[in-house]
């Protein structure tokens, strides 16, 4: 029942999502056809851009248009492209591997590097380490993760030469291009991760260290190292997978700006230009994508809560 109850609420908050961005790309000023239609910078002819909005669908009342669009959508058909006619569908199946190679690329980077980090500051909290971790969360926290990728671009791509400035490669024609090609991007987007891990992990251990178990286990004479990785780190571990999980769904929603910096052919790039050009059907489902996505994840993070504490399905 509770499982039910769960999904229930995340499948009602993706229907939710679907029709807010239906009628926010309605209520947005501008035709689509006829922004289709002036694309090389002719005069447009008004019969030309009634012609094409009858035969996009948007000359329908906007009723009949939202219910086709719903209907598609429970028989998995996400449209086609306004601009080129390309299936939806095929065009976010290319895109959305690559967005999610670089989420999960950043996922790993900013835990390994975060993880280790908290951990060992929560042990000399207010030593070095620990005021460089801080000092690092803070200005992680604070620049927008555009503007580190616009200076990572200058400094390893364009004075040092380490780095590619961008683009894609796919794996099958040059593997060790196509993770170059990635790194920058990636890191850019661990940077923004790593504040939320190194400061749950630090946060958190420092908490479960009070606890009256975990002084009994020192007074037990068990060594710092078991006490701090048999008691100290089961415990703090979970809140912070759970915070992790939960971000990653915002992780992608920000690859929108470190695409764009670093030219990268992923999902977010896509929908950028889908927006641009009023592509109606390609906006929804990329939107609808990120949303799974995400709500997914809650889902996820919520199960696995509920089956390590029992408590929470009483709720």
């Amino acid at each position: 029942m509770w499982f039910l109850k769960r999904l229930g609420s995340s499948v009602l908050l993706v229907f939710l999502i679907v029709t807010l961005v239906f009628l926010g790309l309605r209520l947005v000023p501008g035709d689509p056809a006829l922004a289709l239609l002036s694309q090389s910078g002719a005069a447009v002819d008004p019969n030309s851009v009634a012609q094409l909005r009858a035969q996009l669908g948007l000359d329908r009342p906007f009723v009949f248009q939202y219910l086709d669009n719903i209907a598609a959508l429970l028989r998995g058909d996400l449209g086609v492209s306004m601009r080129d006619g390309a299936s939806v569908a095929k065009e976010i199946g290319l895109r959305l591997p690559r967005t999610l190679e670089l989420v999960a690329l950043a996922a790993v980077i900013s835990f390994v590097v975060a993880a280790p980090m908290g951990l060992y500051a929560s042990t000399r909290a207010g030593g070095l380490l620990d005021r460089v971790g801080l000092a690092a969360a803070a200005v992680s926290v604070s620049v927008p993760n555009f503007v580190i990728g616009s200076m990572m671009v200058l400094l390893f791509a364009t004075t040092l030469r380490w780095l590619p400035t961008g683009g894609y490669v796919p794996f099958s024609e040059d593997p060790i291009r196509h993770f170059g090609l990635a790194l920058m991007p990636a890191v850019t987007m661990a940077i923004g991760l790593f504040a939320l891990v190194f400061r749950m992990m630090r946060t958190t251990c420092l908490e479960v260290m009070q606890r009256d178990y975990v002084r009994t286990a020192v007074a037990k004479g068990l060594s710092p190292r078991r006490v701090l990785f048999h008691h100290v780190l089961r415990t703090a571990l979970m809140p912070v997978l759970a915070a992790f999980a939960l971000n990653l769904g915002i992780l992608i929603g920000s690859a929108v700006l470190v695409e764009y910096v670093f030219n990268y052919p992923g999902l977010s790039t896509l929908m950028i230009d889908a927006v641009n050009s009023r592509d109606y059907p390609m906006v929804q489902g990329c939107v609808l994508v990120i949303s799974v996505i995400f709500v997914g994840l809650n889902l996820l993070v919520d199960l696995c809560y509920g089956w390590l504490d029992p408590r929470i399905r009483q709720l």
